[in-house]
């Protein structure tokens, strides 16, 4: 080494070194600390044993501890960084080379230091680290030979690394792809859920907190024409016939303008330039109108008459909403027709009487699963069976009892005649063939045929009509007429062999095996029925008159509720305490209407008061006739879902959302429903 002299000791042997990524090994957390000043100090006398078990190394000289080393590098950023550091501080990885092809001009001997665990890096990265090293020194050009990794077992590894790089990117590829889907099939799922019935701009996409100007257009036309019509007045009190003439004629622009638009989106074109002009009219008014004591009297009466009008259409509404949950629709008006007229042309009537006698033994034994049915609608009624039959683990156990009227009784055998599940056995009955249930027997009928009741139902115009009473219009149904609402109270003179029965309204579907229903202990109590109250509603004192001391001296009125649709009545216990015998003592008390309105539920929360038993709310969930909001997952695990309310899934006025847990029972394939034109 008698090349170097100790005033070598002032030069710096420049180096460009560049720092490598291999494999994805080193993670990104590690890369801030690649740089020079990391490297260890090692001994001289490592280093000679390190360079002499290399085959490319030179003999070490231990003058050259003191030369120091600019480095070139890029750090993890991809930035070109310089960094100092002592021959003597390098570590055993880096070892002396001559290079291949010195430089002319260069002193003999001299050394470049490479990393032995370098190996050689893509070419453009590497001219551009040592171009950026030309203004230091001249002679670090071609200082850099071509490297070879000598190493196998490092390559290997270095090999598996890129490998489970390539591998973990396409895992987290195909995991984006997954999650994409995912969150695509939900949007879908929740878009269709959404109620197609809400008017208005409604989006599900739609933020929470919209800016206040949104629509700002359409908002400020609606309140010229309010400005427009006060001044219209006021002009027209006034005699100022031109001026209120010009006000109307923007008021009726204004109105072509907006049509039925409910966003900015939805106007024209022409709607800025209408309420450009329409401002020009308010500003001439005002100048020639304005009075703020006479503009403020105005506004007054603008707001009593809205407020008037507002009042008159929600008892419209009402009415309106009770007229279409109660009437018979068309199509199943229809069906009844249809039906009545081939059981009577094709001569079932006499048939089916034979076909009864055969099947009186099952409906007379106690052993068997027996359901009672009321009802005038046969294809609710269907709904009903067909759900019950296709989620019943013994479908032949079961026995279903419907009673009818004499109008849908005809109507109600052909369809079960050519309907009927296989398994089931079905019994039609018509309820004008109970000679026993008469007016001199049951309360009810009594009242039903009084003058009051058919003035309170029949005279429109009197006082006591709508007219006097739009709050309690659901009160004047006409099924509150119909036996059929009433013959619950009477199931064991229907049934005097039965000793249970489940009684199912006919706005329910089925969605499990009812058959565990039998096997409840009740505890000696009569109806089994699931609790409707919830913190302080639905309890008694929501159904029942309890300014009346009848009422509040007899019962709770924090009692809990329960609700009628699917009631497991004991007809042991109930023939016992002669639950009928109690149910006519308090609809006798209450033949002027003054201990609760029309219905059947409050006469049953009073003839069951402390006989009913709570069960399980999975047994029964109720709402689905007036409540948009339920819990979706107790509706999916519910046993019984109760369409209570006045939207029916057979009307149109049915949440579309909760229509298919009906719908999938109905047999639309049915050449009666299809003459009908009953559709999903």
């Amino acid at each position: 080494m008698t090349t170097f002299s100790r005033s070598a000791a002032f030069l710096s042997l420049v180096v460009v070194l560049h720092a490598v990524h291999v494999g994805g090994a080193i993670l990104e957390s590690q890369a801030p600390h690649r740089e020079l000043k990391a490297y260890r100090p090692l001994q001289d006398t490592n280093l000679e044993e390190v360079y002499a078990s290399s085959a490319a190394a030179v003999h070490y000289d231990p003058d050259l501890k003191d030369v120091n080393i600019v480095a070139t590098y890029s750090d993890h950023y991809g930035n070109i960084r310089l960094g100092r550091v002592k021959m003597g501080d390098l570590s055993a990885s880096w070892v002396l080379e001559n290079p291949a092809n010195q430089v002319s001009g260069r002193k003999k001997g001299s050394q470049l230091v490479i990393p032995r665990d370098s190996f050689q890096n893509d070419t453009g990265i590497e001219d551009n680290a040592s171009h950026s090293t030309t203004n230091q020194t001249d002679e670090s050009e071609n200082q850099f030979p071509n490297v070879e990794f000598a190493n196998p077992a490092k390559l290997k590894r270095q090999i598996l690394r890129q490998e489970r790089r390539g591998q973990r990117t396409l895992e987290l590829i195909q995991q984006e792809k997954e999650t994409d889907e995912q969150m695509q099939e939900a949007a879908i799922e929740k878009s269709m859920s959404f109620e197609n019935s809400v008017i208005g701009k409604y989006s599900i996409w739609r933020r929470d907190y919209e800016s206040p100007n949104a629509d700002a257009i359409l908002k400020l036309m609606r309140d010229q024409i309010i400005m427009a019509k006060a001044y219209a007045n006021i002009a027209k009190s006034k005699n100022v016939t031109n001026l209120y003439v010009f006000l109307m004629q923007q008021c009726g622009e204004n109105h072509r303008v907006i049509g039925k638009a409910t966003s900015d989106a939805d106007l024209p074109s022409s709607a800025l330039d209408q309420a450009k002009a329409m401002g020009h009219a308010l500003s001439l008014a005002k100048d020639e109108l304005y009075d703020c004591h006479e503009l403020a009297k105005k506004f007054r009466a603008m707001l009593q008459s809205t407020e008037r009008k507002v009042d008159g259409l929600k008892k419209k509404g009402t009415f309106l909403i009770q007229l279409a949950a109660k009437t018979f629709p068309k199509p199943l008006h229809c069906l009844s027709l249809q039906l009545a007229a081939d059981y009577f042309i094709l001569g079932f009537n006499e048939e089916d009487a034979v076909k009864e006698d055969v099947s009186r033994k099952k409906f007379e034994d106690p052993s068997l699963y027996h359901y009672a049915i009321f009802s005038d609608n046969v294809l609710a009624t269907s709904v009903v069976v067909n759900s019950t039959v296709l989620n019943a683990k013994e479908p032949q156990k079961h026995v279903f009892h419907i009673v009818t009227d004499k109008l849908n009784f005809a109507a109600m055998k052909m369809w079960f005649r050519i309907s009927a599940p296989a398994d089931a056995t079905i019994q039609v009955e018509n309820i004008n063939d109970f000679k026993w249930l008469n007016s001199s027997y049951c309360s009810v009928l009594r009242q039903l045929e009084s003058a009051r009741l058919k003035e309170y139902y029949f005279k429109a115009n009197h006082p006591s009509s709508i007219s006097a009473g739009a709050d309690n219009l659901k009160y004047r149904n006409p099924k509150y007429l119909s036996m059929l609402n009433h013959l619950r109270f009477y199931l064991p003179e229907v049934y005097p062999k039965l000793e249970k029965i489940l009684f199912l309204d006919d706005d329910i579907v089925v969605q499990k095996d009812l058959a565990p229903l039998w096997e409840i202990d009740m505890q000696g109590k009569v109806n089994g029925a699931v609790e409707t109250c919830k913190e302080s509603f639905h309890r008694f004192d929501k159904y029942l008159n309890f300014s009346n001391p009848k009422i509040s001296e007899n019962f709770e009125a924090s009692a809990c509720g329960w609700a009628f649709g699917m009631n497991m009545f004991d007809l042991k216990e109930w023939r016992k305490r002669n639950i009928t015998g109690i149910y006519h003592y308090w609809q006798d008390m209450n033949e002027d209407r003054t201990l609760w309105k029309l219905g059947s539920l409050p006469p049953g929360l009073i003839t069951f008061y402390n006989l009913t038993y709570a069960m399980e709310r999975s047994w029964h969930v109720l709402g689905l006739g007036y409540d948009p909001a339920l819990n979706q997952t107790a509706i999916e695990n519910a046993a019984v879902v109760h369409y209570n309310g006045n939207y029916k899934p057979w009307l149109g006025l049915a949440f579309a959302k909760y229509k298919p847990y009906w719908s999938k029972y109905v047999e639309y394939d049915n050449p009666y429903l299809r003459r009908c034109d009953i559709n999903e």
